[in-house]
């Protein structure tokens, strides 16, 4: 460890379904950084087994009282984290509530605005108020369902309507439900992943996904990326198995294309976002704009959609990693 050097934890791993997805994408950042200017370690977090990685395949405990970790018979601390959890303990605040009680910088947005883009319901609901577009859903909890009633979610939501996990990812327990019968299995399907469930009004039309940060430097809104799938919606193997195209730039009109930017900018200011986020949106035919979700911690893979977008900008991934970081010190 270079003491002139900061040092990264790239903190991945968590404990849900896209466990595996999250390694990825920590292999995908570490080849990303500088490590010219950065020492950099990936760190694994899963339950109570919190571990670094280090050279030559060994392992070592993090002391989960400041974070840091014992090398060569050293203990040493980290001055940055860079958290890349798809799911609990990074994308929902509390590895950031951690993280603020030991004063250690991270890449993230902080404790609140982590908790409410994690919940999907949550989110539409703050975002609709700002006169942000957003599809028409129902809350349905665990242990309350007959609270709401099929034939209330056919009447109100509509045919096909999407049926998925409120406080989760979005690869994993989310059906699409063209009849009132299918409902109750995919209810219980979402429930698998949160006790939370939303019931959310299907929208026709092109769907994309695009990411921004900011920085003192300035603002950095990325080209968009069309997805266009054969699957019935943007799935797990859609997004992990090859069964999409995706298409950076989004083949839009121009006029459409500085609109998803303004709106993308203006929720990353209402949301006082850090870091790099990236949102998703339908565009109808009649070229209306609606939000699907905010991911705050995007996957880091060499073939996810940040590092496409980055490329596509004329950018590279190593000074935009470098622009967060240094943004925080």
């Amino acid at each position: 460890m270079n003491p002139l050097k900061r040092t990264i934890a790239i903190v991945c791993g968590g404990d849900s379904s896209e466990h595996d997805v999250s390694l990825r994408s920590a292999q995908g950042l570490y080849s990303f950084f500088d490590k010219n200017r950065y020492d950099v370690y990936i760190v694994d977090i899963k339950g109570q087994d919190w571990h670094v990685e280090l050279p030559g395949g060994l392992t070592a405990r993090i002391d989960r009282n400041d974070f840091s970790f014992v090398e060569d018979g050293k203990a040493k601390l980290f001055d940055y984290a860079y958290i890349t959890i798809h799911g609990t303990p990074g994308e929902n605040g509390i590895l950031q509530g951690y993280f603020d009680l030991i004063g250690l910088p991270y890449s993230t947005s902080g404790v609140l605005i982590e908790a409410m883009t994690f919940d999907k319901f949550v989110l539409n609901q703050y975002l609709r108020g700002y006169g942000v577009s957003v599809a028409d859903s129902l809350l349905i909890r665990q242990g309350y369902e007959q609270l709401v009633s099929d034939d209330e979610i056919e009447q109100r939501i509509g045919m096909p309507c999407f049926v998925k996990p409120a406080a989760d990812g979005s690869s994993f327990g989310v059906s699409k439900v063209k009849k009132k019968d299918q409902l109750a299995p995919a209810i219980r399907k979402a429930m698998m992943e949160s006790p939370e469930v939303m019931v959310e009004q299907f929208l026709e039309g092109t769907e994309i996904s695009i990411g921004v940060y900011k920085t003192r430097k300035g603002t950095v809104v990325l080209p968009a990326t069309e997805v266009v799938t054969q699957n019935e919606f943007f799935d797990y193997d859609a997004k992990y198995n090859g069964q999409v195209q995706e298409i950076t730039p989004a083949r839009l009109p121009e006029n459409i294309t500085r609109r998803v930017r303004e709106i993308t900018s203006h929720i990353y200011d209402i949301l006082h976002c850090n870091g790099i986020i990236r949102i998703d949106y339908i565009i109808s035919k009649e070229g209306k704009i609606s939000m699907l979700e905010v991911n705050t911690t995007p996957g880091m893979t060499a073939t996810s959609f940040i590092p496409q977008q980055v490329k596509a900008a004329g950018l590279s991934m190593t000074d935009v990693l470098t622009d967060i970081v240094e943004n925080q010190f």
